[in-house]
């Protein structure tokens, strides 16, 4: 772990986007697509089997496959030279049969998002019964409001801490929306259009999606439009978590004193002071993933039936984003249990 992942990291996602977490998901789709093909009887159960048991001891070359995604922009080909190499004869040849680079994985990455939505969920679970305790415990105590960074009307602790909650309950509603629209299996062939699996697809499509537990789609490798909402979604995440940490910072602030930070940041130069760490870094990680969302909608650009420009920058800003957005939801809960009511200092000029 870097020093500044330390700070800025979340090792359960990344541990979900690592490389092996990929491949395992590119395992399970070549697996799906064998056994739903033969479901389907585009191959035989003999070569579906055959395919599984390769699939099962399966030891990859990860030299090569480095080798190989540095020559061919993708990593699917070496794969599948590898898993050939592995199945018995004469079934090689029904492995990855009527399947494209890009199929195996835009699918790999649904399986990759489902874990990873399992993950927001109970974080922004956990955070909104930790809002409703604090809510409860400080129900009833005032709290001045400021307007334009100015001390404006007095108000209480409940307003504030349902204008934090509120998005985060609506953030919790799209994710669980966003499930089924957008985690589905990519099944298209080399053009995107299922005429490789021979009047097929459509039945081997379903069988992947049943196995995979995933929904079924028509192809959209060229049509990233999911891809990008999702990115918005992550941006909208972040920047409500980051308002929480703009507040927190000013209403901790030693002149204005209506909270207390308990364990903050130290200075190296100044024993006395608490700083707010964690409140910091949600405003800074919102501010990345409110850039970087809209360098994702460049992905949006796809020529024709399959663009490596813009899905090689879904690769470079995507997972950025998963990884800011869980770490943004870890530091809020941390920041959340660290608040306590302070004195407030500000006083009304009538």
């Amino acid at each position: 772990m870097t020093l500044l992942s330390a700070l800025t990291g979340d090792s359960e996602i990344e541990a979900v986007l690592s490389d092996a977490a990929q491949l395992g998901g590119m395992l399970q789709f070549e697996r799906a697509l064998a056994e739903a093909s033969a479901e389907a009887g585009w191959i035989s159960q003999e070569a579906a089997t055959a395919i599984g048991v390769a699939l099962d001891g399966f030891e990859p070359d990860w030299a090569a496959l480095e080798a190989g995604m540095a020559q061919d922009g993708v990593v699917v080909p070496t794969l599948v030279r590898q898993l050939r190499a592995a199945v018995a004869e004469p079934h090689r040849a029904a492995l990855h049969r009527g399947a494209t680079s890009q199929d195996v994985i835009d699918t790999a990455l649904m399986l990759q998002l489902a874990q990873t939505f399992d993950l927001y969920e109970r974080r922004l679970g956990a955070l909104l019964d930790r809002l409703e305790t604090l809510r409860r415990d400080w129900a009833g105590v005032p709290l001045m409001a400021h307007t334009r960074m100015q001390v404006a009307l007095p108000t209480t602790w409940n307003a504030k801490l349902m204008s934090w909650a509120e998005p985060l309950k609506r953030h919790l509603r799209s994710l669980l929306a966003m499930r089924q629209g957008l985690l589905v299996v990519q099944l298209g062939g080399p053009v995107g259009d299922r005429a490789s699996f021979e009047g097929h697809g459509d039945a081997i499509a379903a069988g992947m999606a049943r196995r995979l537990d995933l929904g079924v789609a028509e192809p959209w490798q060229a049509t990233r439009d999911p891809i990008v909402a999702l990115g918005g979604l992550l941006a909208l995440i972040g920047g409500s978590l980051g308002k929480i940490g703009a507040d927190v910072t000013l209403l901790a602030q030693n002149e204005v004193g209506a909270l207390l930070l308990m364990g903050g940041g130290g200075s190296s130069a100044m024993a006395h002071k608490s700083n707010p760490v964690n409140a910091e870094v949600l405003v800074a990680l919102a501010r990345l993933n409110a850039g970087l969302s809209g360098t994702l909608a460049q992905a949006l650009v796809h020529e024709n039936e399959r663009s490596g420009a813009a899905w090689t920058l879904e690769w470079l800003v995507l997972p950025q984003m998963l990884v800011a957005t869980g770490a943004s939801l870890i530091l809020a809960d941390r920041l959340l249990a660290q608040l306590r009511l302070g004195e407030t200092k500000d006083k009304s000029d009538g």
